[in-house]
């Protein structure tokens, strides 16, 4: 189906605002609804971009066109077909930017739903597929329908295996092993022997490709443990259907991100007001009103946006209820969740979203304890992300998900402080002992260890450092001199010794 078919299906009522004959003639790969601010991660090139225009505004219209249209160009798009309802009529500043950017532009009228657009475009591409297909003819526009009502994938894979007359265990799992659908009657798998399945390469896999809307964590697959359920054509079919229904679910994840975005910023502020908090949570779908709240904080050190919150959206999913959860970014770049009510333990979950990109280091930290109330949450946000440079720290090049309870020793809490702070704290305390030109500061610092070592033994430290008693004792001296500490008081050895251990 080409852009220029589209247009004349009189029954839509489409009006072209802006087309040159040539991008017209351009066929159709699908279609995106979207009203998101910018829309390229979610558009796969050749697709009919359908929307409302929520997202733009009078003030900085000319604006917030621009970046929206540049996304359409960045991702190919074939056509944008922008709905009257909300303003109507389009704006100039679209239009003028789909001039300036060359994408076609039509207006679907108030009255056209926009499924009446998705529904056209989709019967014509199954009609057009029908002789390479394996499914029967009346599967495609079960299918394509409900693809067009935005159902979930449990729905999908009923519908796609219904017609073989007899039952199939079919799954749509995860790389973790999160059993995202299966068909009615599919025994339930548990997440680590559904991920040793796929890895295992028993029975048949066929993966979904909606790359474009998820990270490797969340990518599905469709699952059958007998290879001999359903022709391999009709899998791949169905797998290319459960990439659409992927990819619309990733857009309204997209909408719930950015509101979890704001709950972040407002968490990481020092005061905020509680009516502010309160709508933040509502926004998110969580009680604003009552724990408990357990937050979690995560990083992948890569460049890739959005790998950090994929890889926790994942873990989240193995743990908390549906709705129980929101997952967005810190300003700092970070990402968190705040989870509502009982959650099931990080730990195992963990290992497995991390091996899904086994080069990349996955670090996370949690609170000690969840927090009973709203206010309570930017304290267990502190905590977290404690605990995440902690983990960091520790396992710099392996995946690690540390629990703030798990700070129980000066060494381990540490861990959690900066490396800037770690390094400026060691350099006062300490002083002339780090300095290298100076040839007698490398024994007193290594006395200074041993000494603290031995726990104040000086006898022990003599007999460490094979040398005399008393010149332990005139090193100690000289090691008090140097940092103004005395050694005799519980307080300045504790001083001296988080020093050293911030050097480590």
């Amino acid at each position: 189906m080409h852009v220029e078919h589209l247009l004349s299906e009189g029954i839509l009522g489409l009006r072209l605002l802006w087309g040159a004959d040539r991008l017209l003639e351009r066929e159709i790969s699908g279609v995106t609804v979207t009203d998101l601010e910018d829309p390229a991660r979610f558009v796969r090139p050749g697709e009919v971009v359908l929307s409302g225009l929520v997202w733009w505004t009078p003030e900085g219209g000319e604006g917030k066109a621009e970046r929206f249209v540049a996304g359409l160009r960045s991702a190919d798009a074939a056509v944008l077909l922008a709905g009257e309802e909300t303003h109507g009529a389009v704006p100039d500043d679209l239009i003028e930017a789909c001039v300036r950017h060359g994408i076609p532009l039509a207006a679907v009228p108030a009255h056209v739903m926009f499924r009446a657009v998705t529904d056209t475009v989709y019967f014509q591409q199954w009609g057009e597929l029908s002789r390479h297909h394996a499914l029967p003819e009346n599967a495609r526009v079960r299918l394509s329908r409900l693809v067009a009502q935005d159902v979930g994938p449990d729905a999908i894979i009923a519908a796609a295996f219904a017609h073989l007359g007899r039952a199939a265990d079919a799954y749509v799992l995860t790389a973790t092993g999160r059993t995202v659908a299966a068909t009615e009657g599919a025994p339930a798998l548990a997440a680590a022997e559904a991920a040793a399945l796929l890895a295992g390469g028993s029975g048949t896999t066929v993966s979904v490709d909606a790359e474009a809307a998820c990270t490797t964590y969340e990518r599905w697959q469709l699952y059958l443990p007998d290879p001999d359920a359903a022709p391999p054509r009709m899998l791949h079919e169905v797998a290319a259907i459960l990439g659409r229904c992927q990819e619309a679910q990733a857009r309204h994840r997209a909408v719930a991100h950015q509101s979890a975005d704001e709950l972040g910023a407002l968490l990481a502020r020092t005061g905020t007001e509680s009516t502010a908090l309160a709508a933040a949570l509502r926004a998110c779908g969580l009680p604003p009103d009552d724990g408990p709240y357990r937050v979690i904080t995560a990083e992948t050190g890569a460049l890739r946006e959005g790998l950090a919150e994929g890889a926790l959206a994942e873990a989240v999913a193995h743990v908390a209820a549906p709705g129980a959860a929101a997952v967005g970014r810190l300003p700092d770049g970070a990402a968190f969740a705040v989870l509502h009510g009982p959650t099931a333990d990080l730990g195992e979950v963990w290992h497995l979203v991390a091996g899904c990109e086994p080069s990349i280091p996955l670090h996370g930290g949690t609170t000690a304890s969840p927090a009973a109330r709203p206010q309570d949450l930017a304290g267990a946000l502190a905590e977290a992300r404690y605990a995440l440079t902690s983990a960091r720290r520790t396992d710099p090049d392996t995946s690690h998900l540390t629990d703030a309870t798990a700070l129980t020793s000066l060494d381990s809490l540490l861990t959690g402080v900066p490396a800037d702070v770690r390094t400026a704290f060691s350099r006062t305390v300490l002083g002339p002992l780090l300095d290298t030109g100076n040839a007698s500061a490398a024994p007193l610092l290594h006395t200074l260890r041993t000494f603290l070592d031995c726990d104040g033994s000086w006898a022990r430290t003599a007999e460490a450092l094979h040398v005399h008693v008393n010149t332990v004792h005139y090193r100690i001296q000289r090691i008090e001199h140097f940092t103004g500490r005395d050694l005799s008081r519980l307080a300045d050895r504790l001083d001296l010794w988080a020093a050293l251990l911030c050097r480590s």
